[in-house]
């Protein structure tokens, strides 16, 4: 079968592996399409703090079940999304059904091998049926359940104000999830560009761009109160330090996207505030069951969000082109 291989930074290719065989308990899918996430470009960049090559990578998965394992309750034939985060089911996070942050967690394309190739074998417990979505929608169901559970720690209500920083993807997905429960939405980036589509395409209330003047456009929007919640999917450590100002007395922060540096902050504005600090990993299955009963419902605009789609082996030659601002990418998808 084909797989992309990620063998070092900056170098993508194609790659001859053996079909794998289900175990007990597993099934193995026939990819179909394969999202390309913000962390499979930090792979290619090299700045993954989780991540050892060489490896096949690809984590937002959806195809078709084509073989079952030993002891499996499912049959070949249905549409599928994957859910990536292999947990161990025993550790201590795992007996609280905490499986998106299990102590020896693995996700597909990150420390194991992933799914950008033809074929995967996962357990089924991993699969979510996703027979009345389209495969484009099965494909994006990762990254919006990831934000759909920095949300729901967020504990975001309606009525709320909340700002999320960084409009890539997942703070597309924090966006969008963060209105669908009722909160006013503001989106804070440097690009002008996406922070047009957040406005256009998922109905932010409010947009800003980062510059020397934010704190006092952020002020005006709220009158002087802040955010209730604020969401950082910058993966910058500078923007995750500023973002402490912008919580309101009594609110919430929760930190979405993951650096390698340290993360500091003044502690008497940290006290003063009583700010709730807050890390959001992953996704549990309720996210998902979430998420695809907004898909279901049509509140998703997939359409919009996948803004490039290429073959699977066009992929190395297209990373070096959509990790630059310039191609102006929300969500890639690949057709395998």
């Amino acid at each position: 079968m084909r797989a992309l291989l990620c063998g070092a930074p900056g170098a993508l290719s194609i790659v001859e592996r053996p079909i794998p065989e289900p175990g007990p308990g597993e099934a193995r899918v026939r990819l179909r399409r394969a999202g390309v996430c913000g962390t499979d470009l930090h792979i290619f960049e090299g700045t993954q703090p989780y991540f050892a090559y060489p490896r096949i990578i690809g984590h937002e998965l959806a195809g078709e079940i084509d073989a079952v394992g030993p002891a499996s309750r499912l049959a070949p034939g249905g549409r599928v999304a994957i859910i990536p985060y292999l947990a161990c089911g025993f550790c201590v996070a795992c007996r609280r059904g905490r499986t998106n942050c299990c102590q020896r967690l693995a996700v597909l394309g990150v420390h194991v091998d992933g799914g950008m190739a033809d074929y995967v074998c996962v357990p089924e417990s991993n699969l979510v049926s996703a027979d009345d979505v389209s495969l484009d929608e099965a494909a994006m169901a990762e990254f919006l359940a990831i934000g759909a559970h920095a949300v729901r720690r967020g504990a975001v209500q309606a009525g709320d104000r909340v700002l999320v920083t960084g409009a890539g993807p997942i703070g597309v997905a924090c966006a969008l999830f963060a209105g669908l429960a009722g909160a006013e939405v503001t989106v804070l980036d440097t690009r002008a560009d996406r922070l047009e589509f957040c406005r256009r395409a998922i109905g932010a209330a409010h947009v800003a761009r980062a510059d020397s003047d934010t704190k006092n456009a952020l002020s005006a929007i709220t009158s002087g109160d802040f955010f209730d919640c604020v969401f950082d999917a910058t993966g910058n450590v500078a923007a995750m330090n500023a973002g402490f100002e912008n919580v309101a007395h009594g609110g919430s922060y929760v930190l979405v996207s993951i650096v390698r540096e340290t993360i500091s902050f003044a502690d008497p504005e940290f006290h003063k505030r009583e700010t709730t600090l807050l890390s959001s990993r992953n996704a549990t299955r309720q996210d998902f069951d979430a998420v695809f009963a907004a898909l279901r419902a049509g509140r998703v605009p997939t359409a919009a969000l996948a803004t490039h789609r290429a073959r699977l082996d066009e992929a190395p030659a297209l990373f070096p082109v959509w990790i630059t601002p310039e191609a102006g990418v929300i969500k890639a998808l690949l057709e395998i």
